[in-house]
């Protein structure tokens, strides 16, 4: 964002379509290198799926997949927001619209891609708990 004055975020807007492969191709860099790494994004499927695919013989993918309600990801997409203003690199709601919010949460397309996955609520911290999903993660079975 800091090198982007006056960027306005949207779906596949310039910074998502430069930083997209970057992101991939680091994983790609990591994996090869046999670092066991862990990639953290709210990217739906016809993101995540592709830019994984290719990464599949390297890794043993697992999917953590984090929920909670449209509302309480409202409050804290808001509370990013007015502690941090360079927020602005994430095409969200308006902030003033609960119910586009809702709406655009609940239309979350989550990633398809045929591997081990574990939902996480993070409501008020995580359910099932940090231990669980190391447990899930490190499952080679």
């Amino acid at each position: 964002m800091h090198a982007a004055p006056g960027f306005t975020p949207g779906p596949g807007d310039v910074l998502s379509r430069r930083t997209l492969p970057v992101f991939f191709g680091v994983l790609e860099l990591l994996l090869r290198a046999g670092v066991t790494t862990v990639a953290e994004a709210a990217f739906q499927d016809r993101l995540w799926r592709p830019g994984l695919e290719p990464l599949r013989e390297l890794a043993r993918i697992r999917v953590v997949h984090c929920v909670v309600a449209a509302e309480v990801a409202r409050q804290r997409q808001l509370r990013r927001l007015w502690d941090n203003p360079l927020r602005r690199a994430h095409a969200d709601s308006p902030p003033d619209d609960p119910a586009a919010h809702a709406v655009i949460h609940d239309g979350f397309d989550r990633v398809s891609l045929d591997a081990p996955w574990i939902d996480v609520d993070t409501t008020d911290g995580c359910n099932p708990g940090l231990g669980d999903i190391v447990a899930f993660v490190n499952d080679v079975g």
